[in-house]
């Protein structure tokens, strides 16, 4: 099913509002995702704690560092992230930062939340979708999310685990790890993670054990930005997060993965996106990695790190 906006054989943008009278001939098509997605952005805008300021993107330092030039003067942001933000460090880019409230003790006024790259507006901060995942919960719009009568965030379960978000219903919990996703490639896929990733394949192995014992686990990929059509788990950067990731889907471990376009005002949802577990072609993978990998990691006061 596909809907464009045409008049006289014209192709008009569906988005554009026009008049015409009673002899004109108008017809709509618009694709059935666009229309969904403009739906859900109406039925969703979660805005930023705080306004944002606009900068220009200069450096990334130290991993957890990024210089930015905001209103003619240099400052130094949180940058939370402990990836290597594939692509992403390029200079001159657009940035937005929040500053931390009057009074925070902080060492850093300013977090990095935004990037523009090549056209594209980017969520830099990895902590921004533990809330937008819970947002989407609270509002049942993930299936196989929307029955609990109690949500609970950052639960310890393991010796080593904690869970971002538990929800419960009777004796019933229902585990749910929420994961960042930036990186998206020419095929449209956005892959997870863009480096090796321990942690996060320990996460898997914890959910299966988690299903074995009668609960219910479901990985919610957050996707902060608006090209993607699929999530994958990268087996470039990480085979044995993606190899822990088939094995979770076996044991029952559910996946999900949501989108949200993000601005300067906040974040649109965008609606869900698919799943794609299987193994994908490592050499196309690499060709689509290469031409990033100087727009990656980050400076030791110095020298580039390679990682």
């Amino acid at each position: 099913m596909g809907i464009s906006l045409s008049y006289a054989g014209a192709s008009v943008p569906w988005g554009v509002v026009a008049c015409s009278t009673s002899r004109d001939r108008w017809s709509v098509r618009l694709s059935l995702t666009d229309l969904m997605r403009w739906l859900y952005h109406l039925i969703m805008f979660i805005p930023h704690p705080h306004a944002l300021e606009q900068g220009v993107f200069l450096a990334r330092y130290d991993r957890f560092i990024a210089r930015v030039n905001l209103n003619g003067q240099e400052v130094d942001a949180h940058c939370v992230n402990t990836g290597r933000m594939e692509g992403l460090i390029k200079p001159g880019s657009v940035a937005w930062l929040s500053r931390a409230p009057e009074g925070s003790q902080r060492k850093l006024r300013y977090t990095l939340e935004l990037l523009e790259v090549d056209g594209i507006t980017i969520g830099a901060n990895t902590q921004t979708p533990n809330r937008l995942a819970e947002a989407l919960v609270q509002a049942r719009l993930i299936p196989g999310l929307r029955r609990y009568s109690t949500l609970k965030r950052e639960v310890r379960y393991a010796e080593r685990s904690r869970i971002d978000l538990l929800l419960q219903q009777g004796g019933r919990r229902h585990f749910v790890e929420v994961k960042n996703c930036h990186l998206v490639y020419p095929d449209g896929g956005a892959y997870f993670p863009d480096s090796v990733s321990e942690r996060a394949t320990e996460h898997l192995q914890a959910l299966a054990r988690q299903v074995r014992e009668g609960h219910r686990a479901t990985v919610l990929f957050i996707v902060q930005r608006n090209d993607a059509r699929a999530v994958r788990p990268s087996d470039l950067h990480d085979p044995a997060f993606a190899k822990a990731a088939r094995d979770a889907a076996e044991a029952g471990v559910r996946f999900r993965a949501a989108a949200f376009n993000p601005t300067a005002a906040g974040f649109g949802y965008l609606g869900l996106l698919p799943v794609q577990l299987r193994q994908r072609n490592i050499a196309r993978l690499q060709a689509y990695a290469e031409p990033l990998r100087a727009f990656s990691g980050w400076q030791r006061r110095g020298k580039r790190q390679a990682s």
